[in-house]
């Protein structure tokens, strides 16, 4: 798992593999699942992380969650 951060566009992008896009699926506003051909989530998506990351219905939220509080990103339960 990468995760990038673009300070100026208040976004991380998570890379969950090294799968080709083929195509994605908005949550929400905010977040956007990225799949490959088979279906596989490949990368995650969210905007606004300064307001903080809701991580319901995301993949491996778990390892997720733990990476973003190590950077002091706000988790709403």
């Amino acid at each position: 798992m990468e995760i990038k951060y673009a300070k100026k566009a208040d976004a991380i992008y998570v890379h969950l593999s090294d799968a080709p896009y083929a195509y994605g699926k908005d949550l929400d506003t905010e977040r956007r699942i990225d799949y490959d051909a088979n279906g596989k989530p490949s990368g995650i998506e969210i905007t606004c992380v300064s307001h903080g990351v809701n991580l319901d219905d995301l993949p491996e939220s778990k390892e997720l969650e733990r990476e973003l509080r190590s950077k002091n990103i706000k988790i709403f339960a």
